[in-house]
This record gives structure tokens, C-alpha cells and sequence, in this order.
């Protein structure tokens, strides 16, 4: 690697919304981000799947299997 061209790249720490901190590396001393793998909704188990304005049953409606008989 030429001397002088490439940025520094040392310890770093990624800081969380909600407290969490996670040491790395990085050429940024300090990395702060809104959500982290500790307080996603997907990693936690508290996902919830919100169908506004009906939007699955709009779509079995237009796509989906019709029953017999009809």
C-alpha cells in the first residue's frame, strides 16, 4: 500500500438509539444509528405485521383462488 493515501482505520464504536454499544473498526472514531439488532422489532420477537387498509384481503379478492360454486 502506497504511504499517505489511505484513511486512518483504528478501533471505533457504533452507538445505538437505544444504549447499546458495540465496539468495531472503522476510519470514524464514533458511528451513532437509530436502531440496532438489540431493538429491531425483528430481531426482538415483537414484529407486528399490519395490514392497513386491507390491503391481503384487496389481493385474494383480484388473485386469489376462487371457492367452488361461485
Amino acid at each position: 500500500m502506497k504511504k499517505d493515501i489511505h484513511p486512518k482505520y483504528s478501533d471505533s464504536m457504533i452507538i445505538c438509539a437505544c444504549g447499546e454499544r458495540i465496539q468495531t473498526r472503522s476510519t470514524k472514531p464514533e458511528i451513532h444509528i437509530g436502531i440496532c439488532s438489540k431493538c429491531h422489532p425483528f430481531f426482538t420477537g415483537k414484529e407486528k405485521l399490519v395490514d392497513s387498509a386491507g390491503r391481503v384481503e384487496k389481493f385474494m379478492r383480484k388473485y386469489g383462488k376462487k371457492k367452488t360454486g361461485e
